[in-house]
């Protein structure tokens, strides 16, 4: 049996809900061995972000080079960037390295509400990031922000913008519809010129744990993908470890916030 290394490119939540810690969660739940590289330390927990200290840019790209120029990366995850210059960095370090598969999550703003990415760092990952990815994970907020239009309020809106983002040059979008007003389910779109257009159904926590669930699903496409092969099976399979980690997370008592949701759900 094959093994699989990925690498996830993102900020370290210390409630360990989200962020790099949630992404190893998932990798090693999904069966494959997780790298990592920090871009932001955060002073974290389930009610909130206390603050918030990037990590250097220059040494972030030292942290990616370090990884592959001695790790076969079968896939890279990357989530929180925080700044314009560390976009920069990461952008141009996969250009030199070309990773085989580059899942872009564009955390914007923390599930309470914190800002997590300068505003002029949203321009770079424009520019820079959305055509190296292979597939971009933006929910409502984040496409509407990339795009500078106003969020989506229905499915059909959704469409529009991921076809927009994929023609700003990102190869699939899998845009999510968690946060869709007036919605009984929480429906995401995987939108592609390979893959069509596939609808992925899940039902809506009914406790509200939730935090975390960005990171978990990008970490699960850039974990599945080498194993599946196919994006439509990849997205499927991906959303489907999360609704069912989102179902446990009423299973464990982490925090009096936002709990989150259970990446070890199948195990204990």
């Amino acid at each position: 049996m094959a093994s699989y290394n990925v690498l996830t490119v993102a900020g370290s939540d210390s409630g360990g809900g989200a962020g790099i810690q949630a992404d190893l969660k998932t990798f090693s739940a999904l069966g494959v061995y997780g790298a990592s590289v920090l871009t932001a330390l955060t002073a974290q927990n389930t009610r909130g972000v206390a603050a918030v200290h990037a990590v250097p840019a220059d040494f972030v790209a030292a942290q990616l080079d370090a990884v592959f120029s001695d790790i076969r990366v079968d896939a890279v995850k990357i989530g929180m960037l925080a700044t314009a210059d560390i976009v920069a960095a990461v952008a141009e370090r996969l250009r030199h390295w070309q990773p085989a598969v580059v899942v872009l999550d564009p955390v914007m703003v923390s599930k309470g509400g914190a800002p997590l990415l300068a505003p002029e760092a949203e321009a770079a990952i424009r520019a820079h990031l959305l055509p190296l990815a292979d597939i971009v994970t933006p929910n409502l907020g984040e496409a509407a922000a990339l795009l500078g239009v106003p969020v989506a309020a229905d499915e059909a809106a959704m469409l529009a913008q991921a076809e927009a983002l994929l023609a700003l040059g990102a190869r699939r979008v899998l845009i999510k519809g968690g946060a869709l007003a007036g919605a009984s389910d929480s429906p995401d779109w995987l939108v592609g010129a390979s893959s069509g257009r596939v609808r992925l159904d899940g039902a809506r926590a009914p406790h509200g744990y939730t935090h975390g669930t960005g990171c978990t699903l990008s970490a699960a496409l850039a974990a599945l993908y080498p194993l599946r092969g196919d994006w439509s099976a990849t997205a499927r399979d991906a959303k489907a470890y999360l609704n069912a980690a989102l179902a446990a997370a009423d299973r464990i008592e982490v925090g009096g916030g936002i709990h989150p949701v259970h990446h070890f759900h199948a195990y204990w």
